[in-house]
């Protein structure tokens, strides 16, 4: 059974930093395709990075240069670097993970972990 289990939410001013992880289970992970998407309240839901089971990389236009997202394989970990934090960044942030970079990218992917609480202040 695919789990996703998020962690490193917390709140944070303005201009300050967090790491979000996801550890993943119960999957061959090197295989799939991952992703981080959020939703502030009263808002869609917001594909926010992306990596490749090859390691490529994409980004919403709203976090590049500030989000960097990695993973790593030998300890079927994702994480999600987050500097310069903004008040609008505030959300509640899923891991996904899809053997397609394509549902991933789309917004669709197959498995979703339960969030982590991202809040910024000012």
């Amino acid at each position: 059974q695919v789990q996703l289990v998020e962690s490193g939410g917390g709140s944070v001013q303005a201009g300050g930093s967090l790491r979000l992880s996801c550890a993943a289970y119960g999957y061959t992970y090197s295989y799939y395709s991952m992703g981080w998407f959020r939703q502030a309240p009263g808002k869609e839901r917001e594909g926010v990075a992306a990596i490749d089971s090859d390691g490529s990389t994409s980004y919403a236009d709203s976090v590049k240069g500030r989000f960097t997202i990695t993973k790593d394989n030998a300890k079927n970990t994702l994480y999600l670097q987050m500097n310069s934090l903004k008040p609008e960044d505030t959300a509640m942030y899923y891991c996904a993970a899809d053997v397609s970079i394509s549902r991933v990218r789309a917004g669709s992917p197959l498995y979703w972990g339960q969030g982590t609480q991202v809040t910024v202040s000012s």
